[in-house]
């Protein structure tokens, strides 16, 4: 029971770093994610006077710099533009914000599980989202737990509503799409490579079970999510090692069970589809763009045609085009473009900054752990791949990697089991 509610309450920080939220009986300003931030400076201040000293690697102190140009660059623009749009101008604020978040919740594993890498944050990230899906569900077919959920979360309801939306607690259109992606790169990752977990049915049967409610679900709530989808299957498929002369026993019986939870998850998306009508509604939305292909012979939806019709919009002098015009947040040139709200802001100076940052940190941290290097470049392609539909940016992942005691765990199944006996034996972060 101990184990069960300790594993609650991570799982719960996790929400609170993943999909940061604001309640009804605290001021709105005291997110979800200030207050893993707090926590994060408390483990740091602990820390460092228990150990006598504060480390921090070469890593961070680039991301530091790459954040510092960056936001110098886009205060440079609203002040060259007369304007006071300050949204990424403090993203060097965001980004220690994210880092001790991050460092608190790390803190938090810590103290249960002894130490932290890369498989114990994806069993946590896959199991939030997961429940994230199942409560996104539940919200909009039982009155009663929105009702509860609304009561103590501010949630813009009357606008999902209105757009007809699903929403889970603070997971909701393409910022939760973005978080589904990376996670569902993840799980194919720590399943491909980790040798515990490839070890245990359990941990398998666990993520690939994580892996289809996300990938459907996730879909549901935002389509967004269809990148994470793609990548996590290309992974499969070329670590798999079917391209390979000798294919190892580990990797057929991931394959198989893979095949067997792909199968299971059309037969029972095709039941739900022919015999609930809610559900049909799910996955017409979901997968709007297969089911026009199978119906009309063309892939597309109504969003990428909205995107496609409206809103490429570019600047018209050069200035703008250099520095930007300093507006972001006012949605004044009506684009959810990520790549034309950036240029639009801070111009193509900021935000070649701004792309480099997200080809120098998967590189530092492929360089540092070759063994995940292809999923560093997925995370890469994805960090480009949504700025196609929205302005976001995926940091938040990497200020975990940033905390993680060692990315992988080389024990062996057998010495695992003996980590594992011990997880609740508390200790000081």
């Amino acid at each position: 029971m101990i184990r069960i509610l300790a594993y609650i309450v991570l799982g719960i920080l996790t929400s609170f770093f993943l999909f940061p939220i604001s309640f009804t009986f605290i001021p709105q300003s005291l997110n979800t994610k200030i207050l893993m931030g707090g926590l994060g400076i408390f483990a740091l201040i602990f820390n460092s006077v228990r150990k006598e000293k504060i480390s921090m690697t070469t890593g961070i102190l680039g991301s530091i710099a790459y954040s510092f140009l960056f936001s110098l660059i886009c205060y440079i623009s609203t002040d060259i533009n007369n304007t006071s749009d300050y949204a990424y101008a403090t993203y060097i604020i965001s980004l220690a914000a994210w880092l001790l978040g991050a460092y608190g919740l790390c803190s938090a594993y810590r103290v249960f599980h002894q130490e932290v890498n890369f498989r114990i944050v994806t069993f946590y990230l896959a199991a939030v989202c997961a429940c994230q899906c199942i409560v996104a569900i539940m919200i909009d077919n039982m009155p009663s737990v929105q009702l509860f959920i609304d009561s103590f979360v501010v949630q813009n309801k009357d606008f999902f509503d209105r757009i007809n939306r699903l929403y889970g607690i603070g997971a909701a259109l393409d910022p939760a799409g973005v978080r589904f992606s990376a996670v569902l790169i993840f799980i194919s990752a720590v399943l491909n490579h980790d040798k515990v977990v490839r070890a245990n049915r359990t941990y398998i049967l666990f993520l690939l079970i994580s892996f289809f409610i996300i990938a459907i679900v996730g879909n549901i709530i935002s389509r967004t999510t269809i990148l994470g989808l793609a990548c996590a299957v290309v992974y499969f498929i070329i670590s798999s090692g079917i391209f390979r002369q000798i294919i190892s026993q580990e990797a057929i019986k991931l394959a198989t069970l893979f095949v067997i939870f792909f199968t299971l998850a059309i037969i029972i998306s095709t039941y739900l589809y022919q015999t609930n009508e809610a559900f049909h509604k799910y996955l017409r939305f979901a997968f709007e763009g297969f089911f026009n292909w199978i119906e009309r012979g063309e892939w597309r939806t109504d969003s990428t045609d909205k995107l496609n019709r409206e809103m490429w919009v570019w600047p018209n002098d050069l200035k703008t085009w250099l520095i930007g015009s300093g507006l972001f947040n006012n949605f004044v040139y009506s684009t959810d473009i990520g790549y034309c709200r950036f240029i639009l802001y801070c111009g193509l100076i900021g935000f070649s900054v701004f792309a480099a940052f997200f080809v120098y940190l998967p590189s530092y941290f492929a360089r540092a752990n070759p063994q995940y290097t292809f999923m560093f470049l997925l995370l890469m392609a994805l960090s480009f791949m949504i700025w196609v539909k929205v302005a976001t940016d995926i940091f938040q992942f990497y200020a975990l990697f940033f905390c993680l005691d060692k990315f992988t765990q080389d024990r062996t199944p057998h010495q695992f089991q003996k980590y594992e006996n011990r997880v609740l034996r508390p200790r000081y972060v």
